[in-house]
């Protein structure tokens, strides 16, 4: 089944008042029923003002691209008779984490519970990515290899410039809020299946999780289905942007598990220098200087990009997906979801508008940029 690594993508929306831009309060439960009368595979998610979608198993992006843009056009027009817009984002621009009400689910009651007030600021929006291998018993070595690729991917993704109704300085904050939960950023080095599958015994048979859906890390071995699932990106408005991060992961995914000897010696260094390839891409997002392990410096993200196509063009050709993975270029040149954010927020600014309506031009955008397709 692996053949031709099957993939599904997730993509988590935020919901906002369409006059104020805020909380959309009350409407959100309206909102949730239609969406549960009229759409499928979408579902609500930890807050209120959160709901994600899924595109079925597909060997085609073409084909999820086209599902996940009917979905965002039947959010979108849900929303419109709600009162309410619906964005793609990492983070909210205006809500308040204080402001918020969690999904009343037992799961997400049980989540709030066991986190406290980490579970009740935890206000972000990303997209997953499962890809399906050969041979799911070496996923654990697999997620390990694929380490260091992952600030590359959350770099091309950045879409969380604000926090709170307030600019961070960051391309990329979401991350640094999703920090504060338990077992999350990068999983451990371990050593292959039989390592993992241990932590993984420990870890219930103490009572710290239920199972392993309660492991939120940056890259993870998924409980349900034989796939790695990708958890770094922030969530794209823009289409294109989430199938082209989604794309490269899925070849890249391919091209380690044909290559076993591809990062097959990571150390503790390694990890070390991902970490901080991870900070540089949630500061800086595509103007970001990636270090290159083997050649001891920097490079920019468009040098990156280009070295990670060389690396998967085999791979995007058998599997079809070139054209999309090519993106990345175009997001490498003229920027990510954060820089399209951060140029709104200026220029709303520059024109006389107060801090908060200039916020709310960045949910306009990002509304409409959503609702856009590919």
């Amino acid at each position: 089944m692996a053949e031709p690594y099957r993939f599904g993508i997730e993509e988590e929306f935020f919901l906002a008042d369409a006059g104020t831009r805020g909380s959309p309060g009350p409407r959100a439960e309206g909102f949730h029923a239609a969406v549960e009368a009229r759409l499928d595979h979408a579902e609500r998610e930890l807050q209120r003002i959160q709901i994600e979608t899924c595109s079925p198993p597909s060997d085609s992006f073409a084909e999820a691209g086209a599902r996940l843009a009917a979905l965002r056009a039947g959010l979108a027009e849900i929303g419109a008779e709600h009162g309410i817009l619906v964005f793609a984002a990492g983070t909210h621009p205006t809500a308040l984490w204080r402001s918020q009400r969690e999904t009343p689910a037992e799961r997400y009651r049980g989540i709030v519970h066991d986190l406290r007030m980490i579970g009740r600021r935890t206000l972000v929006c990303g997209m997953h990515v499962h890809v399906e291998v050969a041979a799911p018993e070496s996923r654990a070595d697999l997620g390990r290899r694929l380490l260091p690729f992952l600030p590359l991917l959350l770099a091309l993704s950045a879409s969380s410039p604000f926090w709170q109704g307030r600019p961070t300085g960051l391309a990329g904050y979401r991350l640094r809020a999703y920090a504060e939960l338990p077992r999350t950023g990068l999983p451990e080095l371990f050593d292959g299946a039989d390592d993992y599958a241990r932590y993984l015994r420990v870890m219930t048979k103490a009572g710290a999780i239920e199972d392993a859906t309660f492991l939120w890390w940056n890259l993870r071995i998924s409980a349900k289905y034989p796939t790695l699932e990708l958890r770094i990106a922030d969530a794209c408005p823009n289409l294109a942007d989430a199938l082209a991060v989604a794309a490269l992961f899925r070849c890249l995914v391919r091209r380690v598990e044909r290559d076993p000897a591809l990062n097959a010696s990571l150390t503790g260094a390694s990890r070390g220098f991902v970490m901080e390839n991870l900070w540089r891409a949630q500061r800086d997002g595509t103007k970001v200087a990636l270090i290159d392990e083997a050649q001891e410096r920097a490079i920019p993200l468009p040098e990156a990009v280009e070295a990670a196509l060389a690396l998967v063009a085999e791979d995007a050709e058998t599997l079809g997906c070139a054209e999309t993975c090519a993106r990345a270029r175009t997001i490498a040149a003229q920027g990510s979801s954060a820089d399209r954010q951060l140029r709104t927020y200026e220029a709303a600014l520059q024109e006389g508008a107060r801090r908060r309506d200039a916020l709310n031009a960045v949910v306009d955008s990002l509304a409409r940029e959503t609702a856009g397709g590919v």
